[in-house]
């Protein structure tokens, strides 16, 4: 069963929501994207899916989407939130091993602040659409910071993200001792795939699920 959680970012107030199982091994505090919150259907169905394989999630709002605003946050602000679900997290869940990451924008927030300061208790990130460069501008200095970090990663990519190119996010996760990248064949950004693939929505989650569950299983 769900449960509803707020914590404090600051002076800020934001939302979150913690689906524990009750054989839960592990939980991952989960960003959600740009454009979405907490509670778009993607990150639902991560959630459900991750509970039936033991696997708990922490979800929140980032405090621009708390405040209905459509500009992300300033990289500071995001990852003061990321720092502040962590300790949630591990607050209402005392000796339960975290990860953590998320969508696109989310993850790379996550990223961002475990490679300018270690999150406390987080043995490994995983990154649903890991952003590389915008649309059309295809480069890799948004992962230049990724060599800090010090735990395992895990990349999630599709073979059609048009926010990182499949060439260049490979190299990047090549030269990271750390980092795992499990390619989506067909998947864009969203982890969509074309009809004509012979693959559906609930195919392409089950991957990714079983993805993250093996390789969590080996922190």
């Amino acid at each position: 069963m769900a449960t509803n959680l707020q914590f404090h970012s600051g002076s800020r107030q934001l939302d979150g929501i913690l689906l524990l199982p009750e054989n839960a091994r592990l939980l991952y505090v989960l960003a959600h994207g740009a454009g979405a919150g907490m509670r778009h259907p993607f990150l639902e169905s991560v959630a459900r899916g991750l509970a039936e394989r033991g696997i708990g999630t922490f979800r929140y709002q980032f405090p621009y989407m708390q405040a209905r605003e459509k500009r992300p946050d300033p990289p500071d602000v995001a990852m003061a939130a990321v720092r502040a679900a962590v300790a949630k997290a591990a607050e209402v869940t005392p000796g339960l091993p975290i990860i953590a990451g998320g969508k696109s924008f989310g993850g790379r927030m996550t990223s961002n602040a475990a490679a300018k300061e270690a999150l406390p208790g987080v043995k490994g990130l995983v990154f649903l659409g890991f952003p590389l460069h915008a649309p059309g501008k295809p480069g890799d200095s948004r992962a230049a910071h990724l060599a800090q970090v010090t735990v395992p990663m895990l990349f999630l990519q599709g073979t059609r993200d048009t926010l990182a190119q499949l060439d260049l996010i490979t190299a990047v996760c090549a030269r990271l001792p750390l980092a795992t990248l499990h390619v989506v064949d067909g998947a864009d950004h969203s982890f969509k795939v074309l009809q004509r693939s012979g693959r559906g929505e609930k195919e392409v989650m089950e991957e990714m699920l079983g993805e993250i569950d093996r390789w969590s299983a080996e922190l």
